[in-house]
């Protein structure tokens, strides 16, 4: 816990809950506050199944990092990565494609911090601090302008654009990132909904919102729209335990995950 981490940026506010380090204490992490673990067990409170639905949506991504890297992806940019865990982006792009390399990209102070002491030294693995919602300055990184635009990059946003309101425009967004992708490249998408869920999902919006830290819950088809100019892989926008499971343990009741995803080509 920050409380016990001397590495932990001083300037940093820890007064205010951050979506990312309540995600990180549900996945088990030490990148995260008091403040952060009381709005933590808040939306325990209201969906009891936060924890899995947390873990579900990292076992998807490292399941999409597989299979971009099965296909020959070499590069990878994971915008709004979080605090590093087991099996993180540029040890799942190196077990399935050797000499990978990887850019993590957050806003969090935190998290930035913590994923830097976990790739310091690793060749090929670099970390950003940029806010995702300014396209251009994570672009124009140092760290992301090494990368071989001539070579298919996989675009990482799991967990990321449900923190994007209608009003700020999340498929121009996305549109950013895309256009600046070259050919071959790869999304990688997970995105709350309460669409066929019975948990608690709306409260757990709610209790974020009064804590401002807005998610919004978009459909199947709202996310369609978002993401025009890709083509999803089958089997398309699919609760992210059914995207491609590798074992029994994938595969749990999906709607109360309340979590949609989907891989896509560049079309």
């Amino acid at each position: 816990m920050l409380d016990h981490h001397s590495w932990a940026p001083h300037h940093v506010d820890q007064e205010r809950p951050n979506a990312a380090r309540i995600y990180d204490y549900l996945l088990g992490g030490a990148c995260h506050s008091a403040v952060d673990r009381v709005l933590a067990q808040q939306l325990l409170d209201a969906m009891p199944q936060a924890r899995h639905v947390a873990r579900a949506n990292r076992a998807f991504l490292r399941r999409s990092v597989r299979y971009m890297a099965e296909r020959g992806v070499r590069q990878f940019i994971d915008i709004g990565a979080g605090a590093p865990t087991a099996g993180s982006v540029h040890e799942t792009a190196r077990r399935f494609g050797p000499g990978s390399r990887v850019v993590y990209v957050d806003q969090e102070p935190i998290v930035v911090a913590s994923t830097r002491l976990v790739v310091d030294g690793q060749v090929g693995a670099e970390v950003v601090h940029a806010d995702f919602r300014q396209p251009y300055t994570v672009l124009t990184a140092p760290a992301v302008r090494e990368l071989d635009f001539s070579r298919p990059i996989g675009l990482l946003l799991c967990a990321v654009l449900h923190y994007v309101p209608d009003s700020a425009g999340p498929a121009a967004l996305l549109a950013r990132y895309r256009d600046a992708l070259p050919p071959g490249s790869q999304l990688a998408l997970s995105h709350a909904t309460a669409e066929g869920v019975s948990g608690g999902i709306h409260e757990v919006a709610r209790i974020y919102a009064a804590n401002a830290v807005p998610l919004t819950l978009r459909t199947k088809s709202e996310i369609g729209q978002i993401i025009a100019g890709f083509e999803p892989v089958e089997p398309g926008v699919v609760y992210v335990p059914h995207w491609r499971p590798e074992s029994p343990e994938d595969l749990v009741d999906s709607p109360e995950v309340a979590v949609y995803g989907l891989v896509a080509d560049l079309g």
